[in-house]
């Protein structure tokens, strides 16, 4: 849990070829990697992307640096040329990570990111940590259309073009729009959860009867993300301890959570409510 800023390049490599083997020896090698590859220069990224394809890495997930926001966020040109390049000169293929809260504000638009989707057949699809519906289902409005794939074919003919939220609190508005799910924090404190809620999300559109147990789940884990992302990443570590033993403190400078944070944190109600759902899906409920 956290992001790949935090980690060396040598521990970047290190960590993907751990995962990748560790997914092989279990029997999981179809599960693909996405190694985090942004960095402070297009130059960097791309050797990122290089060293994360050579350890094992499926796909390249890319932020902009936030370093020169200044200049960079009000710069359509240059931030297409940014993502365009990194994706041209990647071996694997690219997800344009669109997060604001960790790009000194950079927030690309639908606009942007469907001409990127259109002109780079290298970039597989985009994940929206900026939670911005709106634009999810202007994206998706393009990319999402059965001629796309054929209009505009990807480089990795297994890597189509997906669109993914970055929380899990607008999973099941998602898919009535034709997006395709989520990579999200809460879905290491509870993962049976989201699991079942992007299941029922998906089986709705055809069988409605299932859509208030839908609904359901999808306020629990709405409220639980709205209230765990309040304590950033030191809250979410802090549950994957409580709950499963690992998780530890982030890396400085960022602090850990305060014992009363934290004992807030696990007995509110939203948390409580998230667990209990989570223990009963899993089979778990007396842990």
């Amino acid at each position: 849990m956290g992001e790949a800023h935090h980690l060396t390049p040598a521990e970047r490599v290190t960590l993907i070829k751990t995962v990748r083997q560790a997914l092989d020896e279990a029997g999981f090698t179809s599960v693909p990697i996405i190694a985090g590859t942004g960095s402070g220069s297009t130059r960097e990224t791309i050797q990122l992307s290089v060293e994360a394809a050579q350890a094992g890495a499926d796909y390249a997930i890319v932020i902009c640096s936030g370093y020169y926001a200044g200049a960079l966020a009000g710069d359509k040109k240059a931030l297409k040329a940014y993502w365009a390049e990194v994706s041209e000169k990647s071996p694997i293929p690219v997800i344009i990570y669109n997060y604001p809260g960790a790009s000194g504000g950079i927030d690309l638009d639908s606009d942007l990111i469907t001409e990127l989707a259109v002109e780079s057949p290298n970039i597989a699809g985009v994940k929206l940590t900026c939670g911005n519906v709106g634009k999810l289902t202007r994206i998706t409005e393009t990319v999402s259309d059965p001629s796309f794939a054929t209009l505009h074919p990807r480089k990795n003919p297994y890597a189509p073009f997906l669109v993914l939220g970055g929380f899990t609190d607008f999973v099941l508005p998602s898919a009535f729009v034709e997006a395709h799910g989520a990579i999200t924090g809460l879905a290491n404190v509870a993962p049976y959860a989201v699991a079942k809620l992007y299941e029922l999300s998906e089986k709705s559109k055809k069988d409605v009867s299932l859509l208030p147990e839908a609904q359901r789940l999808q306020g629990i884990i709405a409220r639980a993300d709205f209230t765990i992302a309040k304590t950033s990443i030191a809250g979410t570590k802090f549950l994957l301890e409580k709950l499963y033993g690992y998780g530890g403190n982030p890396r400085r400078p960022l602090p850990p959570i305060e014992a009363d944070a934290a004992a807030a944190l696990w007995e509110h109600p939203h948390t409580v409510e998230l667990v209990r759902l989570e223990r009963e899906l899993s089979g778990k409920i007396h842990q």
